[in-house]
This record gives structure tokens, sequence and C-alpha cells, in this order.
């Protein structure tokens, strides 16, 4: 792995090198007419897509598992009763010599 992303001219340099070598040892470039495509008559080859089998799959109904399921998708969650907001108040408490003790709050 590099350490450092190879810049376009060494990337350059470096295509250019592995082609000499590759002639050097005796390779041929074969040169292709522009235009040319790799495709076969111009087309894509689909030996390797596959559609289906031909064979449909069989499966086993199962009616009550689904009408359970839709059982529980229509039922409507129970709706909890609404607890009304009291209303509630701070209310000083006192001590004998009328000195602020504590703060409680009471509910009305």
């Amino acid at each position: 792995m590099f350490s450092k992303q190879l810049t376009k001219s060494q990337l350059r340099q470096e295509h250019a090198r592995k082609i000499d070598e590759f002639l050097a040892h005796g390779g041929k470039i074969q040169q292709v007419r522009p235009g040319a495509t790799g495709l076969i008559d111009g087309k894509y080859s689909t030996r390797h897509i596959v559609i289906g089998t031909g064979v449909p799959k069989t499966r086993t109904p199962i009616p009550e598992v689904t009408a359970a399921i839709d059982a529980r998708r229509r039922k409507k969650p129970a709706t909890q009763a609404k607890i009304q907001p009291t209303k509630r108040h701070r209310k000083v408490v006192f001590d004998d010599f009328g000195e602020p003790i504590r703060t409680v709050w009471i509910d009305e």
C-alpha cells in the first residue's frame, strides 16, 4: 500500500513503465478501431441473468396466522382515562413566632 496517494503524473509514469515492460517481454498491443465495442452483436451478454427457475415454489397456506395478525392490527389500543389536572398552589407554613418554616404544595 502506498502511504501517500500518487499524483496524476506519477500514475502516468507508472503506466508508461508497465507498458514498456510488457512490450520488452514480447507482449503485443492490438489496435482496435474507434467505436468498437466489447458487446456481442451490439448487445449485453444475458447468460448471467436469471429471471426465474420456471418452477413455482409451493407455499403452505396459513390463514389463521394472517387473520390473527390482521385482528391485532385492527384492534385499537385501550384508551386510558384522562387524569384531570389538579390546581395546586404553594402555602407557607409559619412557626409560633410568625417566621416562615417551609413551603408546601396544596391540592384544591
